[in-house]
């Protein structure tokens, strides 16, 4: 899934993007509160993680942007500010979760993934499309119990298909949510993940799970054929 982490502070924000980043999420990054309302107006984030306490535009104030102008990603508030009333104030201005500094990277993960869950409508971590079963809180995945090896990219791409299993996915919506602003990847790169996935996932005596939907995208087939 594709993040924006907003945060200016350097250390932080490094390790967050590294830790996020080696998770397989897909992440953009900001310190500037201007330039942030700019990246989250132009791309289809799944969540946003964002200070408070920004130059530019206070993050607050490009929250409550952003909800005026009708963007419903949801957004993750990490902020040094503790109290209630701040507590408060973030969730009013449309927050959907709230993470006190310092805070352990592993909860903040854990925040997140559920976070994307929400967006595709699941709260159970895991997902199942025909024989495989997709542990999105612990990022594996089996095929008739036996676990899959698969690449952070390849891990990636299966859990996007997956939340949408079922509906036609285009290439568009793959490189949107599963790499970041500044990916130089060429641009037959989806199809090329998409055959190591096939080769991980498919039986050579069944057809494949990912259905090619010619001139429109992908299906990751919900229940075996």
């Amino acid at each position: 899934m594709r993040l924006l982490l907003v945060e200016d502070y350097p250390p932080l924000q490094k390790s967050v993007a590294q830790g996020l980043r080696e998770a397989g999420f897909a992440v953009d990054v900001s310190g500037d509160g201007q330039e942030a309302l700019w990246y989250a107006r132009g791309n289809p984030y799944d969540v946003i993680v964002l200070d408070l306490m920004l130059p530019g535009l206070d993050g607050l104030s490009l929250l409550r942007r952003l909800r005026a102008e009708g963007r419903q990603t949801h957004v993750l508030i990490i902020t040094a500010k503790d109290a209630v009333p701040d507590r408060v104030a973030g969730l009013n201005a449309g927050a959907d979760d709230y993470l006190v500094k310092p805070f352990e990277f592993e909860e903040l993960l854990a925040r997140v993934q559920a976070l994307v869950r929400r967006s595709y409508h699941r709260k159970d971590p895991l997902v199942s499309a025909g024989p495989l079963r997709i542990d999105t809180a612990a990022q594996r995945v089996s095929r008739d119990e036996e676990e899959l090896q698969l690449t952070a990219r390849e891990y990636a791409l299966l859990e996007y298909l997956s939340l949408r299993a079922g509906e036609v996915v285009t290439r568009t919506d793959i490189w949107e949510h599963v790499y970041d602003f500044h990916s130089e990847a060429t641009s037959n790169v989806v199809d090329v993940y998409i055959g190591h996935l096939r080769r991980k996932i498919d039986r050579n005596d069944e057809p494949s799970l990912i259905e090619t939907v010619r001139g429109r995208g992908y299906i990751l087939r919900k229940a075996s054929a």
